[in-house]
């Protein structure tokens, strides 16, 4: 099996206690790498790297334009190594070779975007109605960032956090997934030949209880950047609180697609397949709940299953395949309980709803592209989030009814809507209590469009000029040229 080290204060090494954990390839169901099993001996050593890089290393004596070279060129070793990263990304999670090889080779426009705005972080010269004084503002990075990624697309998840923190002049420790390391662990061979200081980036690996809450809980650490589930959500946030740290959370989804009666059938059909079984459905913006007008239910549904149907699937690296594997065996089976108490709540299965035993899945953890029928808002399959190719079908009978459903959940991550109708385009997308609405399209990211959640689906944003604002502090200069003080004991 192939062996990882951990990145710190610039150096490859192992963990303190020399423990490692196997990571599991999906598609086999059989341990690949070995990766290290870190301690809070690392996570100290790993915080105290950054600390000293931002404070007395050399990153804190660089000027905005050279921190953005510096993500400029980490963006071209990407561009020139994104088969790599893409291959072993499949390897450690399963998902299809085709969008992860897409995937990677568009990580660099993130560097690319954010080491351009590095050189235009600005304060401002408020125009204070003091005589006889000055004041302006700055704008400096908030400090130590702990980032901690999901397994379902280490990658990018890691690139909405570095991008912005770098470009604002903060220094990281990344904790990725304990299923998903290797990608992460292999970046940071780029990290070191693009020239970044010692210390601005480290990687620490290992388990929650082990690692997360010792990075969470660290006095050194200023900010969490997090992206995973409410669960581990709800914990570093209460964890943080402690010591008032910022926080960026982008958290679970229980996410409507809308299709109205007008929309174009087919290309609704299209873009709510790809909402709930591309990716094998493990995406926080999973369109896990379908709602048709009435008129149309009947037909969307048949046309729905006819087209799921002639998904293949299989090995992930085969780019024919278009479902892959379950990422984690934990994840599988709470797929297929999911499945059971969709069953047992009165929902009709009528498609999948079952492991899958083709032969081409071999022994990897798929299961099968699931439909429900007769579902209703109040059952635990559209209120909870599966995270897997399970999708929530109901109907509804006019307008107002279907922003009621759509908006009747504990989240608000993403919404989509199908329609011809511009007036019912602008209206659902001003109703709909969601981050990210799309219209007639679904599941499209970009590097300059802010993303992230309402309620329980997070806090802040990540993505744009917005995302730049959560790693900086704003501070305010006065100075006076006054000559005397008429009176200390009044506030000036």
């Amino acid at each position: 099996m192939k062996r990882f080290q951990l990145f710190i204060n610039g150096d490859w090494r192992s963990a303190k206690s020399n423990e490692t954990f196997e990571s599991f390839n999906p598609y086999t169901g059989q341990p690949w790498a070995l990766i290290p099993r870190c301690s809070t001996e690392d996570v100290n050593d790993a915080v105290a790297a950054a600390r000293i890089a931002l404070e007395q290393g050399e990153w804190g004596g660089l000027s905005a334009t050279a921190r953005g070279r510096l993500l400029t060129k980490l963006g071209d070793l990407i561009a020139r190594d994104a088969d790599k990263l893409a291959e072993i990304e499949v390897r450690d999670n399963g998902k299809l070779w085709a969008e992860m090889r897409l995937q990677v080779g568009y990580l660099p426009q993130w560097l690319y975007y954010f080491g351009g705005l590095a050189d235009k972080i600005e304060g401002s010269v408020p125009p204070i109605e003091k005589p006889d004084n000055f004041a302006y503002t700055r704008r400096e990075p908030v400090g130590v960032v702990a980032a901690i990624t999901p397994w379902n697309s280490p990658l990018l998840t890691t690139m909405y956090k570095l991008a912005p923190a770098l470009a604002a002049g903060c220094t990281m420790v990344l904790k990725p997934s304990e299923f998903t390391s290797a990608s992460l662990l292999e970046l940071m061979k780029l990290v070191e030949e693009a020239g970044f200081p010692k210390g601005v980036l480290n990687v620490v690996t290992g388990f929650g209880a082990d690692v997360g809450e010792a990075l969470v809980t660290h006095p050194d650490v200023n900010k969490i950047a997090f992206t995973g589930g409410e669960n581990g959500g709800r914990l570093i946030a209460r964890n943080a609180a402690n010591d008032f740290k910022r926080l960026t959370l982008e958290l679970g989804g229980k996410s409507a697609q809308i299709v109205f009666d007008d929309a174009k059938l087919d290309d609704a059909v299209k873009g709510a397949v790809s909402g709930i079984f591309a990716a094998t459905g493990q995406t926080c913006i999973a369109g896990s709940r379908l709602m048709l007008h009435e008129s149309i239910h009947d037909e969307f549904v048949e046309k729905f299953i006819e087209l799921a149907r002639t998904a293949r699937m299989g090995d992930p690296m085969d780019t024919k395949t278009q479902i892959g594997p379950v990422t984690t065996r934990p994840q599988y089976e709470r797929i297929l309980e999911y499945i059971g108490i969709a069953k047992n709540e009165g929902a009709h299965c009528v498609l999948g709803g079952s492991a899958a035993t083709r032969s081409e899945c071999g022994e990897g953890w798929f299961i099968e592209p699931t439909i429900f029928t007769n579902v209703t808002n109040n059952m635990r399959i559209a209120r909870e989030e599966v995270f897997g190719p399970v999708l929530s079908v109901m109907k509804f009978n006019d307008d107002e009814e279907a922003y009621g459903m759509a908006n009747d959940t504990p989240f608000g991550l993403a919404a989509g809507v199908w329609t011809t109708s511009f007036a019912r385009a602008f209206t659902a997308s001003k109703r709909l209590r969601a981050g990210t609405v799309w219209v007639n399209t679904y599941r499209a990211v970009s590097y300059v469009t802010p993303f992230g959640g309402m309620k329980r689906s997070g806090i802040g944003r990540e993505n744009g000029k917005e995302a730049i604002d959560e790693y900086l502090e704003t501070k305010t200069v006065w100075i006076s040229y006054a000559g005397s003080t008429d009176n200390p004991f009044v506030m000036r």
